[in-house]
């Protein structure tokens, strides 16, 4: 009887373990996470947008053609668009491992992760120009971000350099 007491409680105590853990005195609950990614997330994705927006303005102010602005605008946005998806995908993680775990759940993160991943893929196929199999180096929306900036940095650069 001992036992199947100390299993119960066990199962208590780990349905409670998923819900909330422990740090320091005090106990945070999974679930604000969930949504300090989501936030994460968005703020990316914002972020990404001016980001790509004043490259793109720059790119224009050093008289580059409307074309090379448009990439630089279209590479900028994908990539934060790509970074701005990776932290929605740990937030869904996050939720299903929080929440009540059942099948339906389990299907309904597949499925989110699967039409995130294809909506991924496609937006760094169009970036990149090729497959994300084919291409040498892997990349993460954060380091495309990260290299359109530094372009953006060298380009102004010569450009100063130039005028003096």
């Amino acid at each position: 009887m001992a036992f199947a007491k100390g299993c119960h409680g066990a199962s208590s105590l780990l349905r409670s373990f998923r819900a909330v853990t422990h740090v320091g005195d005090g106990r945070v609950v999974l679930h604000r996470d969930r949504g300090v990614f989501e936030i994460i997330g968005a703020i990316a994705m914002v972020a990404g947008f001016v980001v790509a927006v004043v490259l793109a303005v720059r790119t224009l102010a050093r008289k580059e053609s409307a074309r090379a602005a448009y990439l630089v605008l279209r590479n900028t946005l994908g990539a934060a668009i790509l970074l701005g998806l990776e932290a929605l995908v740990a937030a869904d993680l996050i939720r299903t491992i929080t929440s009540k775990p059942s099948i339906e759940d389990a299907l309904i993160l597949g499925l989110i992760v699967v039409i995130r991943t294809v909506l991924s893929m496609s937006i760094q196929i169009e970036i990149e120009g090729v497959l994300p199999w084919r291409r040498a180096l892997l990349t993460s929306g954060g380091q495309l971000l990260g290299e359109a900036v530094a372009r953006d940095r060298a380009a102004s650069t010569q450009t100063a350099s130039a005028d003096s």
